[in-house]
């Protein structure tokens, strides 16, 4: 096999490549089949998908009439419980698992039948009826249980007993357990791992040979395979300390800070394109991408990483140069996803977005289900939600454009603040006095076009719609005038980022729905998490002190979210098989004091992840080969205790810079500014990919779109 240790099976590679369409229905087979299993554990993707999207629609829209709390439950239908929306009413099951066209429910929201049109007064937005048929095509997956339902009937959270849970406690100091054989732990990680081996009766397989070795840690570490000369020195040099020189080696090298560095910019959705329908080019998203690898190369405490992307504006820095850097550092925030052509209008979706980067990524959790209702799951009400969601709005967002607003507007100047003051904020200024005209000129058109809805052309109208044309042509020049003055922008360096707005507390959205809102929420944090609130004085967004927050040793998350992605990639899977997710519906640790143990050194070793990759590479566990043994598989099969080394398929980037590599074609430079057109020559209503590159996928030249 040409990848040892990171391969497909001949067989499963074949099938797939030959019939594409198999693996697809497979893939649909398994989910409506899974969803429909009663008992079994739903896929956090799915249960996210159903609290985020289809619980709030039928909360906002069918509970009034077909729940357990209403009156009656017209047509015999309650829609309230996993069970009623099954069993169905009068006219049978309201939808059939994985087939939308013949599901009732989704005939209702469509409006195509004139006797079956719900809800009757006013039907969804395209894309609730959009997300319902998703759900349905995806098997219907609903987590809704009695446990649940009574756990909604309760009347506020507990949030001492909350506490209990084992990834809300802060990280206990660990002793090494002992062992019988105590000539085979090589370092503490060992100890461990070997202490549940020898509870169980598992012997662990033998050590990888050296070729192996050298291979599985180059991959690792930097995505590339190694070279002959480099296997022929690790296969010479018979010293104790020969895979250890090997892992340094690695570890310096510039190509592992684009290998790692595209790990993180995995969980922090990294794009070069702002999606949505115009998916319009961003290019300076470069300078967060380039940040990230620098950062891993240098080894920047992890603790002072996060720090600076959540609040790095506001760090200030030694130089001028490092203050920019903390500036761009703020494209982990900046890069949340838009929707709608006007950012003023769907810009609680980017807050949104943001904060389910931010909770998934480092905290393991995902805060955005509780955006519409106090999460169903884990302690986390509304209110939580929104103390972050205040903290994220008192700040500005840097938008890369649409077809509405076909001009970048409020990326952040890489300028001395002299200059910034001179030549960018005058820009700045005028752009807001001329955007300030649009806002009117859209509502009285859109005021006027209502009133006008139900006049007919022959009824003496004639004259409104002449002042109508007027307004919208007023309207089109406005836009007309951002435009142009949009493209003048002076040309000086700036980043996609963010930076301080007008601070405010935000107030809860009912249902999730910015239109309708509720009490006032002050700025703070997650309150089983420790909490703690923005100070009431604070001049600030308050990014600073969440960034604090997130990084305090006593915060019980956020070392062990990082460590368990570190071990995530070099063993297969994480000691936490779900890595964006350490609450209820995620699974427990296989170690849970091992994992207290490297979460422990993390923060007492100064939050260096090279030495978590020492820590864990120079382990006797990482070393030991991929053989079978059929007593062990007997007792575990899936080898949850780490007996062997798991085989592992290569991913695509590394299979495509591989074969580069090992042709001569690989670009190993430095990647720069991607191949977009000047911007006096953009007119995208659609992003087009852009040429062909040789450089590495991790740090590519090639476009990567959101869209």
């Amino acid at each position: 096999m040409p990848f040892e240790g990171r391969t497909m099976g001949p067989e499963g590679y074949t099938n797939i490549m030959t019939n594409p369409c198999r693996l697809v229905m497979g893939l649909l087979v398994l989910l409506a089949v899974g969803t429909a299993s009663a008992g079994e554990p739903l896929p956090a993707e799915q249960v996210e998908f159903f609290e985020k999207k289809v619980r709030p629609v039928l909360v906002e829209h069918c509970y009034k009439c077909h729940s357990a709390a209403s009156k009656t439950a017209k047509g015999g239908l309650l829609l309230d419980t996993r069970d009623g929306v099954r069993t169905g009413g009068d006219s049978g099951p309201a939808l059939e698992a994985g087939n939308p066209d013949k599901s009732l429910l989704i005939k209702a929201v469509r409006y195509t039948d004139k006797e079956l049109r719900m809800p009757p007064k006013t039907r969804l937005a395209p894309g609730q009826v959009a997300d319902l048929e998703a759900w349905v095509k995806m098997g219907a997956p609903d987590p809704r249980t009695e446990a649940a339902a009574a756990a909604r009937a309760k009347p506020a959270i507990d949030f001492e007993a909350a506490r209990r849970f084992w990834s809300f406690q802060p990280p206990k100091k660990q002793s090494l357990p002992d062992v019988k054989h105590k000539e085979w732990p090589r370092n503490p990680i060992d100890h461990f791992i070997l202490a549940r081996l020898e509870e169980k009766g598992l012997p662990p397989t033998s050590d990888a040979d050296k070729r192996t070795l050298v291979r599985r840690a180059t991959f690792d570490l930097i995505g590339l395979p190694p070279t002959p000369d480099e296997v022929d020195a690790f296969l010479a040099d018979k010293s104790p300390d020969a895979f250890a020189t090997v892992v340094d080696r690695l570890l310096a090298s510039p190509h592992y800070g684009e290998c790692w560095g595209r790990h993180w910019l995995d969980v922090a959705r990294y794009a070069d394109t702002a999606g949505d329908s115009a998916d319009y080019p961003i290019p300076q998203a470069h300078r967060y991408r380039n940040y990230v690898i620098d950062a891993f190369n240098k080894d920047k405490p992890y603790d002072q990483f996060i720090r600076e992307q959540i609040a790095g504006d506001l760090l200030g820095g030694r130089t001028e140069e490092e203050r920019y850097d903390r500036i761009v550092a703020t494209g982990f925030l900046a890069l949340a996803r838009r929707s709608g052509e006007d950012p003023d209008k769907e810009h609680h979706i980017t807050i949104d977005d943001a904060i389910d980067t931010l909770g998934k990524t480092v905290l393991g959790m995902s805060l955005s289900c509780a955006r519409c209702h106090d999460h169903k799951f884990d302690p986390i009400p509304k209110e939580d939600y929104y103390a972050i969601y205040g903290i994220l709005a008192s700040s500005r967002f840097a938008y890369a454009g649409s077809d509405h607003k076909k001009y970048q507007r409020d990326f952040v100047p890489l300028l001395p603040r002299d200059q910034t003051e001179r030549i960018a904020k005058p820009f700045d200024e005028k752009l807001a006095f001329l955007e300030a005209r649009l806002a009117p000129l859209d509502k009285e058109a859109l005021d006027f076009e209502k009133a006008l809805g139900g006049i007919r052309e022959d009824s003496g109208a004639t004259a409104k719609k002449r002042t109508l044309k007027e307004l919208k042509d007023a309207l089109e020049a406005a836009k007309k005038a951002c435009e142009k003055f949009g493209k003048t922008r002076p040309d000086y360096a700036d980043a996609f980022a963010v930076s301080e707005g007008t601070i405010g507390n935000a107030r809860v959205q009912i249902a999730g729905n910015p239109s309708k809102l509720g009490a006032e929420v002050p700025r703070g944090f997650v309150q089983v998490l420790g909490g703690g609130s923005v100070p009431a004085d604070e001049k600030g967004s308050g990014r600073r002190q969440l960034a604090d927050w997130l990084t305090d040793p006593q915060n019980p998350v956020t070392a062990r979210v990082m460590v368990n992605r570190l071990w995530q990639h070099h063993f297969g899977r994480g000691l936490v098989q779900t890595p964006d997710v350490f609450g209820k519906q995620g699974k427990p640790p296989t170690h849970p004091e091992l994992l207290d143990y490297i979460a422990g050194e993390f923060v007492r070793g100064g939050w260096s992840i090279k030495s978590m990759h020492r820590l864990m590479m120079l382990s006797h566990t990482y070393r030991l080969c991929g053989g079978e043994d059929a007593a062990n598989s007997r007792i575990d099969p899936t080898n949850q205790l780490w007996w062997r080394s798991d085989c592992r398929r290569l991913d695509a980037e590394a299979i495509r810079d591989s074969l580069l590599a090992v042709s001569g074609e690989l670009d190993r430079s430095v990647a720069g500014v991607h191949p977009f057109p000047p911007r006096k020559d953009w007119k995208y209503s659609e992003a087009a990919p852009s040429r062909r590159s040789t450089r590495r996928s991790a740090a590519p030249s090639t476009f990567f779109s959101r869209g």
